[in-house]
């Protein structure tokens, strides 16, 4: 049963948690449907009908992370409401300020949490092994990348540490008690290897509700694959780092806990 285990840094990132707004908060690792956007960028996936869009669908998926340090930035959104507009420039009708001809609407001052020096490991498992190697290829070699491949907002740029292949011999089913210094996804739905049944009430961290796969509404009819997003969700436990009293599968190379998501 062979993985695809991608290593990833990228020198700051943002995952937006999406209920937040005047000061806007991140996760510490990025959430399934950020993941699952990224391999759709890097494949060129601008159809939901594409064969190799259901080859993702049909992925299982773990994320783990870690970051050196958090800062919180300043940073202005635009406002396109009109009593924004008002407050600008005066009237409705116009949108001359000191001189100068200036964009509709007004701006808000927005806190952003921003993640330094990230480190991502992303495990994806396939049935067919054939399958796996076409996306390797083109995480690889993006050269029909839909934007410049990124994690998080569209400048949350990364790099390649690694892509590789590991098979079973690479990994172990046991209970090894420690902290791992990872932040990871631990799903409700944990997708076993080998038959070996991981407990979910078993391990630490706060649930969340995490957005997944999504659906475009009226894809058929505009083909715009920035249109209006419905999402499914799963829920899921952020842990620290801390697995102890329990069994589940470790990445014998890395020594790190991995939890396959059934999506």
């Amino acid at each position: 049963m062979p993985l695809l285990r991608i290593q990833i840094y990228q020198p700051q990132a943002h995952y937006r948690i999406p209920f937040t707004y005047s000061r806007r908060h991140s996760y510490a690792i990025p959430p399934y449907s950020t993941i699952i956007g990224f391999l759709c960028n890097a494949c060129g996936i601008d159809d939901q009908n594409r064969v190799l869009y259901k080859t993702i669908r049909e992925l299982k998926i773990s994320i783990s992370g870690q970051f050196k340090s958090k800062l919180t930035e300043m940073i202005w959104f635009r406002n396109v409401s009109k009593e924004a507009h008002v407050r600008t420039y005066g009237s409705i009708d116009h949108r001359e300020k000191n001189g100068q001809i200036g964009h509709i609407g007004g701006q808000s001052p927005i806190s952003i949490d921003v993640l330094q020096d990230v480190k991502l490991l992303i495990y994806l498992y396939h049935k067919e092994k054939e399958k796996l190697e076409t996306l390797k290829v083109k995480l690889e070699n993006p050269v029909d990348r839909l934007q410049v491949l990124h994690i998080g907002r569209a400048e949350d740029w990364l790099v390649y540490k690694s892509i590789d292949f590991i098979d079973d011999s690479k990994f172990e089913y046991k209970r090894r008690d420690g902290n791992y210094k990872y932040f990871t996804w631990i799903p409700e739905k944990i997708f076993s290897l080998n038959g070996n049944t991981v407990n979910w009430d078993n391990f630490d961290g706060i649930t969340y509700l995490l957005t997944t796969h999504s659906h475009i509404q009226n894809y058929e009819n505009h083909r715009n694959h920035t249109g209006k997003r419905f999402y499914e969700k799963i829920e899921a436990k952020l842990n620290e780092g801390k697995i102890i009293q329990s069994q589940c599968i470790f990445d014998k190379e890395l020594n790190i806990p991995v939890f396959l998501g059934d999506l």
